[in-house]
């Protein structure tokens, strides 16, 4: 089995069954930058009405074709992405994670993921915030998060 029909069997195991652990399984195969799924292979895995939307930077890919030519146009191959929680059910799931660019630039992530119902992805909403130091003045009220 191909790793986009994987990923697919993934997605829909994890709609039919409210399956958390099938729906990371499938999102780490489809963000592994170094043997995962190709540009290719995630165009497979897109519904034909594929929109992703970005409201902090005001952009919007309308099509599973614009995204896999952005995708294969992206400078050194895009970040690695780290799933930290995946939650959800059905159709709808909300992942969040991190995004490391490799030269220090570092985002946390949260994807909105709705998927048709043939298991594709058909929505995807991301929203991105830099990390950043906490001011000292809030120390005495809090504790370190966990990673």
């Amino acid at each position: 089995m191909t790793d986009d029909n994987r990923v697919l069997e993934l997605f829909r195991r994890a709609m039919q069954d409210d399956d958390a652990d099938a729906i990371r399984e499938g999102l780490l195969l489809l963000f592994d930058r170094d043997g995962g799924v190709t540009v290719d292979d995630e165009y497979a895995i897109r519904h034909d009405d594929y929109v992703l939307e970005m409201p902090q930077s005001g952009e919007r890919i309308s099509s599973r074709e614009r995204m896999r030519d952005m995708q294969a146009s992206y400078p050194g191959g895009g970040p690695s992405i780290t799933l930290d929680r995946v939650t959800g059910s059905g159709r709808n799931w909300v992942i969040e994670g991190v995004n490391d660019y490799g030269d220090g630039d570092v985002w946390n992530t949260v994807l909105m993921v709705e998927l048709a119902d043939d298991g594709r992805m058909v929505r995807d909403r991301r929203y991105y915030a830099k990390q950043f130091d906490p001011p000292p003045w809030r120390a005495e009220f809090t504790d370190p998060a966990e990673a």
